[in-house]
């Protein structure tokens, strides 16, 4: 259940109509951008996603086309963050703005952003989230803001490992004939009740764990500053 703190709807947000026209805008995903842009090898871990329900899913981002492998690979349509700036882009910020993305703004605590991935969650929407905030071919020390949201929306957390995606798009048929995008989807798990007040201190070892678990699904030389499993903890996750 969204709590009262992040819930705050806007009669502006209409999951019916929106969902119609990201469907249409899914048989360009699928028909096209993936086809002729990226190689897509596999999804494993489909069983992991709800059927139904919020939830917020969150990756490691290497290349440019991730979020689109990721909406292409779950049978459920996702609603990306992204970068506030993506959204003058003549030609992809057209497609970020048809599809109602939630921009954010990167330099400081962007309220209207967290009052956006509130609204989207109470329709029973799934979000899309890059805990890093930008790409990198190894993890790097996340920002809390993944934990903030989901501790605060109180909805299942979902880890998904994304590899091969790296040069893409390109011409060069050398990279076609190497292997392609793969898209691991993890357990999910929430992030355990406090009975004192959520802290700084608390996010950070939310956030972190919540990396482990994401390190953990990746090649060795993908986990970064998370590379040491050794030093994983669960204290704050309760897998569903």
């Amino acid at each position: 259940m969204i709590t009262a703190r992040l819930r705050h709807r806007s009669k502006r947000y209409n999951h019916q109509s929106i969902e119609h026209k990201r469907w249409i805008l899914r048989g360009l995903i699928n028909n096209y951008l993936v086809r002729f842009f990226v190689k897509f090898d596999a999804v494993l871990g489909l069983e992991n996603l709800p059927a139904r329900g919020p939830a917020v899913l969150f990756f490691n981002h290497i290349a440019f086309f991730d979020p689109i492998v990721v909406m292409h690979a779950s049978p459920r349509n996702i609603v990306p963050l992204t970068k506030a700036e993506g959204l003058n882009n003549p030609i992809i910020g057209a497609f970020l703005r048809l599809w109602e993305v939630i921009p954010v703004r990167r330099d400081a605590i962007d309220r209207e952003a967290l009052r956006k991935m509130a609204e989207v969650l109470e329709a029973g929407e799934m979000i899309l989230m890059a805990p890093e905030g930008t790409r990198h071919a190894e993890l790097q020390q996340a920002r809390e803001g993944i934990a903030y949201v989901a501790y605060r929306s109180d909805v299942p957390v979902i880890p998904v490992a994304i590899e091969g995606t790296e040069g893409f798009p390109t011409l060069s048929l050398k990279r076609w004939r190497q292997a392609g995008a793969k898209v691991i989807i993890g357990k999910p798990f929430c992030f355990k009740r406090l009975s004192s007040r959520l802290r700084p201190a608390h996010l950070r070892q939310m956030t972190d764990e919540a990396m482990y678990i994401l390190a953990k699904m990746l090649p060795p030389h993908r986990r970064g500053v998370y590379a040491d499993l050794n030093s994983a903890t669960t204290e704050t996750i309760q897998f569903l």
